[in-house]
């Protein structure tokens, strides 16, 4: 694995898991579906005709921490494809709030990812002031109107349309919710 975000998993082999030993190697979640049990085995002990099945007993950089089976591993490796390394962490986070739309695969949505992310903010209030002045909101309005604007009241109506959720660096990630 070569980049930051990228999902992994701890794929074992169920009968050695069941026998009470850990027989297993870390994978990428790209190549989920690729695994063999010889790969699974490659630094412990050697596969027998009980050894059937693998599954991912832990895993790195999925937005919730659940064991899976290896094609839903893989599902979530052609997600982080296709949203990119750089993208990722708010994709996690976007589906870890619970705000996002799942597509007809029953997996979440990029294309819906991608129309509602607003990105990485220092907070709530600096995201709302960059909407304001992008859409130019005080246009045309008068001195009074714009010296008597309520920004707080605003903000707090704009976020009943919108998930915000922490980012690194004190920062918070902002999605629209329609």
């Amino acid at each position: 694995m070569t980049n930051a975000h990228e999902p992994a998993i701890w794929a074992g082999c169920m009968h050695h898991f069941n026998c009470g030993f850990l027989v297993g190697e870390w994978f990428s979640a790209v190549d989920a579906d690729e695994i063999t049990l010889a790969a699974v085995h490659r630094s412990g002990p050697a596969v027998t005709p009980e050894c059937e099945e693998i599954w991912a007993y832990d895993i790195e950089n999925f937005p919730e921490a659940k064991e899976m089976d290896l094609l839903e591993a893989a599902r979530w490796g052609e997600l982080y494809e296709e949203v990119g390394d750089d993208a990722w962490p708010a994709f996690c986070s976007w589906v870890a709030s619970g705000s996002y739309v799942e597509g007809g695969d029953q997996m979440p949505s990029v294309s819906d990812f991608r129309e509602r992310y607003r990105g990485t903010w220092e907070d709530w209030n600096a995201y709302v002031w960059g909407y304001i002045v992008d859409i130019d909101l005080h246009h045309d309005w008068p001195e009074d109107a714009v010296r008597f604007f309520d920004f707080e009241r605003y903000a707090a109506e704009m976020a009943h349309d919108f998930t915000v959720e922490p980012a690194p660096g004190r920062c918070v990630y902002v999605f629209s919710d329609n």
